[in-house]
Parts: C-alpha cells; sequence; structure tokens
C-alpha cells in the first residue's frame, strides 16, 4: 500500500486529497519508480483548478525523481536500481511510488542528488528550450525575463548569463531583485513601482530586446509587446496572471513586425533523443557550476495543499520540491 495526492473535483489547494492506493504491476512500455522527490510547479495549479482540463478524478504533478523498482515487458531504457528524473508525461507525480512511460524518464548523474533532479528537470528543461530553441540567446543580447525570482526565471538568468547575455528580470520585491541579482539578472525591475516597458527601452537605449520571456500572462503581455524591437519575438510560456486574452495580430505589424509563440516543454520534449538531449544540456550546466539548482522551499508530500497555497500566493522564490518520506 502507497499514497498519493489526487483530487476528484476542481478548485482550490482544499480538493488535493491524500489517498492510499494499490497500484498494479508496471503495464507494457511502463517502469515503477520510487520517488525520492517530487517537483512542484505552477502547470499543477492550472491541473487543480481546471485551467487545463484533465479528467477526474485525477492524480496530479508532473516532475520527479527516485529509483527504479520495476520494469514491465519490452522496457529497455531503464533496469531496476536506476537513478532516474523525468518532467512530463500522464499526470502522478505527487505520489511516494508511481507507474510511468520508461520513455520518460532520464538517468540521473550521479553528481546530481535526488532533490536537484526533482527541483530541475521541469522548469530546467523549460528554460534549455526557451533560451537554446525557441529563441537561440546569443552573445552580447540583451534580453528580458519576467518572473526572474522563480523557478525558471533563477534558471534561465543563470543560463542566459553564462551565454553572455544582459539580463533584464521583473521582480515583485526587493528580496526578490536581490535574489535575481544573485543569480545573473543585470537589471532587476521591481514592477510594482516601475513602468518595466518604459525601464527596458531606458536600459536599452530605447532599441528594445529581441526577446522577451513571459510566464505571467494577462497582466504582462501589452506591454511585453512595447519592449520588442522590429522583428522581435514574443515567448508567452505561461499564465500566472491568468490567460491572455485574445490577441488583435495587428498589434504585432504595429510594434514592428513581430513574432509570437506560445510553446510547451512537452511538444519540444515529444521525441525520446530531443528529451536525452535536452537533459544532457541541462545537467552539463548544473554539473559545471553555470545554473545552481536553489531548492529554498521543501514540504511534506501528504502537505500538498499548504504548498500549493504558498505557491499561488508567491511567497515561494527559485524551486520548491514535496518530500514522500518526510
Amino acid at each position: 500500500m502507497s499514497f498519493a495526492i489526487r483530487f476528484h473535483q476542481t478548485g482550490g489547494p482544499e480538493v488535493l486529497q491524500w489517498e492510499a492506493e494499490d497500484l498494479p504491476p508496471p503495464a507494457d512500455g511502463e517502469a515503477r519508480i520510487r520517488h525520492r522527490a517530487v517537483g512542484l510547479n505552477y502547470i499543477d495549479t492550472y491541473h487543480r483548478n481546471g485551467l487545463y482540463p484533465v479528467p477526474l478524478p485525477s492524480g496530479i504533478g508532473l516532475e520527479g525523481a527516485g529509483v527504479v523498482e520495476e520494469i514491465g515487458p519490452g522496457v529497455t531504457e531503464v533496469a531496476p536500481g536506476d537513478r532516474v528524473a523525468y518532467a512530463g508525461g500522464p499526470l502522478g507525480a505527487y505520489a511516494e511510488v508511481r507507474n510511468i512511460p520508461a520513455d520518460r524518464l532520464v538517468p540521473l548523474p550521479d553528481a546530481i542528488s535526488f532533490e536537484q533532479g526533482a527541483a530541475m528537470m521541469l522548469q530546467g528543461l523549460t528554460a534549455q528550450y526557451l533560451l537554446r530553441r525557441t529563441y537561440r540567446v546569443q552573445p552580447g543580447d540583451t534580453i528580458l525575463i519576467h518572473a526572474a525570482a522563480g523557478g525558471v526565471g533563477l534558471m534561465a538568468c543563470q543560463w542566459a548569463k553564462s551565454l553572455g547575455a544582459t539580463v533584464i528580470g521583473t521582480v515583485g520585491s526587493e528580496a526578490k531583485a536581490t535574489l535575481a541579482r544573485a543569480h545573473g539578472c543585470d537589471f532587476p525591475i521591481l514592477y510594482t513601482h516601475e513602468n518595466f516597458a518604459a525601464r527596458v527601452r531606458e536600459i536599452t537605449g530605447g532599441h528594445g530586446v529581441p526577446v522577451v520571456y513571459d510566464s505571467i500572462g494577462r497582466d504582462t503581455f501589452l506591454d511585453s509587446l512595447a519592449c520588442l524591437q522590429p522583428l522581435g519575438m514574443m515567448v508567452s510560456f505561461g499564465s500566472a496572471s491568468g490567460p491572455v486574452p485574445p490577441v488583435d495580430l495587428g498589434l504585432l505589424a504595429k510594434h514592428g513586425s513581430l513574432f509570437l509563440t506560445r510553446p510547451t516543454l512537452f511538444t519540444y520534449s515529444a521525441r525520446r533523443g530531443d528529451l536525452l538531449n535536452m537533459a544532457a544540456d541541462l545537467f552539463g550546466v548544473v554539473e559545471s557550476g553555470a545554473v545552481r539548482v536553489e531548492i529554498l522551499q521543501r514540504y511534506p508530500l501528504r502537505e500538498a495543499e499548504q504548498a500549493h497555497r504558498e505557491l499561488e500566493g508567491r511567497k515561494t522564490t527559485g524551486s520548491s520540491i514535496l518530500l514522500p518520506g518526510a
């Protein structure tokens, strides 16, 4: 008998329930993993509150790290005893033990702990595709990263800085500005005190930036367009303040023939070869020290409700994890 967090209806954090479950043996192509740590991500709240609808009742969570206990028929990607981590795949990471398609599992290097693995995969792989594939950051670029003190933000700031970029980032408090600055953000902008679009124009001498990475959504979208230079790229990859309303495409022409994309990690990592290459890139920058994984909140897995309350209340910084054994 093991336990997992599940929800039977959408709503606030209170819908998350700690439930016993009997797992069947791994099916064809599946592996059973015993989690040592589980990632907490903002997308989890979208599944819980219904913004991203899922069939109910449902497990929750997309990221974890642990040890393979058993494999199903046909599995060649991993073996019992392997240290592994993953991001994506079917919901259900908020669990002590789970079955998961083996082709979603990535071998975890010995130099990276289970806690780091659980904290870095979804956010780190997101930073990887944003910076290296959606818009490939080049030395000398000046870029804007929203939520620079968040989990993706801290990794992206460090990674972009290591690539030779100048990093502008928005934050919600002086404490978050200090944190972002310590992780490669050259110009933290306190969006509650100043207009970030005007400040970006000031920093760039009126030129604007070639790319904006925006996980905030509704509250920042229009001003983000105003930050871009002609032919710049608006990368909208999250909706922390709510979904972006329907867009008048004429705005893209008005601001200089802009490009707009709404990417997802699941598209970029759908092929196993791409997933392994992305993970190798991520593990490389972490092992080299270019990117530090900052785990600033740890919660017992059974207290996922409280973790969601603090995440949605913007009381968290950096990465957060849930611990099954706590």
